[in-house]
């Protein structure tokens, strides 16, 4: 287990505007989803490509912004290299994904203008991250899946940019193509690989896990960053063998960082299943469902099981991976600047206190529910049935946000 260090944390204040923005937007989109048609979904549908850009921008990017604000220099171990720069990051992202999701539902026009905001927001974090990464004498494997995905975010971000203007009409380009080597390089390159990165600091540090091998998760990184450039090149070559063996190569790498969080849960010294441990259960069980039904998806092309396989990475595995630790990220930052001065000084909360029990219980039945529904409405192409999921989202992502604020005002 990596030894942490608070020492380099940034102020609290700094952080929680992401994980504050972060759960409205997940409860903006579980209310699109009732204006998506549901009963004829495609991937390239401008309601998909909405709520694909609201939720992994506006949910996804926004809480692992915030996240990687506190946790990159507590696990490096030194100082950001301009930690002033975040107070500019969640604005211009949130304006970018405001403009970017209208753009998809109502006015191209603006995809452009909501491109560049985004692209101006991410390139700020990842020229901070770099700048900060540059200040390590020597990087281990969770400091190399920092600098890999950042790597791949950046020109994520710029094929982005070059869609968005291809899409409104400014430039010609290919978008189709494009669209692949910019889902893969933010997803798989970055949203992915950060993922596995930092598995093996917070999940051993929240299970009290040890004596677990690292060698898994050098393979799965390796093996997880030969797919994206497999595909994007692919992407450019028009060479089909190159995209089915980094899809290939994908899936074999993400079975392998499975079994490395299996190898974490089954060493952990703390067995109590709280809501934390039940939302990881929930978030790797999606992750494994999502992987078999990409094999059924190579067999059969049925465009709706590649549609759904989307809809549980991003809300299934995404979500409440995210949201799992939420429940231990915001106590944790709010007990250590509100309370450890007062230790030994007078009675203060444990962390396990400050996570309300009923709403954080509700925000996980109701969006279990919801996701289970909305994925059978999108394989069987169900209107009816997608909103009856987007229901239960709403009313899960409701109870999520009190939580958050619950959290953040502890007192």
């Amino acid at each position: 287990m990596f030894s942490i260090s608070q020492d380099f944390a940034p102020p609290f204040k700094l952080i929680s505007p992401f994980f504050i923005l972060g759960s409205l937007f997940y409860l903006f989109s579980s209310c699109y989803i009732f204006f998506i048609d549901g009963s004829s979904l495609t991937t390239l549908d401008t309601g998909v490509l909405g709520f694909v850009h609201l939720f992994l921008l506006g949910f996804v990017m926004m809480v692992i912004f915030g996240a990687m604000a506190q946790l990159v220099p507590v696990v490096l171990e030194v100082g950001h290299f301009g930690v002033e720069l975040f107070y500019a990051i969640w604005p211009l992202l949130l304006i970018g994904t405001l403009l970017m999701v209208t753009g998809f539902i109502a006015l191209p026009a603006l995809l452009p203008y909501g491109g560049v905001v985004v692209l101006i927001s991410m390139m700020i974090f990842v020229m901070e991250i770099f700048l900060t990464i540059s200040k390590v004498k020597k990087l281990n494997m969770v400091m190399s899946s920092v600098l890999i995905s950042n790597t791949f975010l950046f020109f994520g971000i710029i094929v982005g940019l070059v869609m968005a203007l291809a899409y409104a009409g400014t430039i010609d380009a290919d978008i189709t193509s494009l669209l692949r080597a910019h889902v893969y390089l933010v997803i798989a390159g970055y949203i992915s690989v950060t993922i596995m990165g930092l598995s093996v600091v917070l999940l051993p540090m929240f299970g009290l896990s040890h004596g677990f091998s690292m060698k898994p998760l050098e393979v799965a990184l390796y093996g997880m960053s030969s797919s994206v450039v497999l595909v994007v090149l692919s992407s450019f070559l028009k060479f089909a063998f190159l995209e089915y063996a980094g899809y290939a190569l994908a899936i074999v790498s993400l079975f392998i960082y499975f079994y490395l969080v299996l190898s974490i849960y089954k060493t952990r010294a703390r067995k109590e299943n709280d809501i934390y441990v039940i939302s990881l259960i929930f978030s790797y069980s999606s992750l494994v469902i999502s992987l078999l039904m990409g094999i059924a998806y190579f067999i059969t092309s049925y465009e709706p099981i590649l549609l759904a396989i989307g809809w549980l990475m991003f809300v299934g595995f995404f979500g409440f991976l995210i949201t799992g630790h939420i429940y231990k990220i915001i106590p944790f930052l709010v007990w250590f600047e509100r309370f450890s001065p007062l230790v030994g000084k007078q009675k203060v909360p444990m962390l396990v206190d400050m996570v309300p029990i009923k709403s954080s219980s509700a925000q996980f039945v109701f969006c279990a529910a919801g996701v289970s529904l909305v994925c059978v409405a999108i394989l069987l192409q169900n209107d009816m049935l997608l909103k009856a999921g987007a229901s239960f989202l709403v009313v899960g992502a409701v109870a999520f946000f009190r939580s958050v604020l619950y959290m953040i005002n502890f007192k």
